[in-house]
This record gives structure tokens, sequence and C-alpha cells, in this order.
């Protein structure tokens, strides 16, 4: 039950979205790209950020890059 404290996580970088096209999935109601996004939490696979309905939510790590 780790994910339900992710909200209150301190942020460990940030992220740009670079694009929301999706092949499965529909996330370009959920990412804005080219705006910049706070991680929580991290996988090899997925970021964990506050998307654009304001929810903790995962997704691949191919539609961002890190912000320096």
């Amino acid at each position: 039950m780790m994910h339900l404290k992710w909200e209150n996580n301190p942020t460990i970088k940030q992220i740009k979205c670079v694009h929301a096209n999706a092949k499965k999935f529909v996330v370009d109601n959920k990412l804005t790209p080219g705006k910049v996004y706070d991680v929580k939490n991290e996988t090899d696979e997925f970021y964990f950020i506050f998307d654009d309905s304001n929810r903790i939510a995962g997704f691949r790590k191919d539609y961002f890059e890190e912000v320096k």
C-alpha cells in the first residue's frame, strides 16, 4: 500500500512530456506535451506523477525527457 503515500513524497526530479501519442492507451487527455511534471516515484519502466487530472498516475518513460 506504499502507493497511497506517494502524494506526500518529496519530488525526486522533474520531467518534461515530449509526446502523448500512445499505441495502446489514451494518454493525450492526461498528459500535455511540453509541460513539466514532478516525479513522485520511479521504476525501471514508469514514472509516477501528478497528471493533468491532478491524480497520481504511472506513465511509461518514453513519453518524457528529464529536465536538467
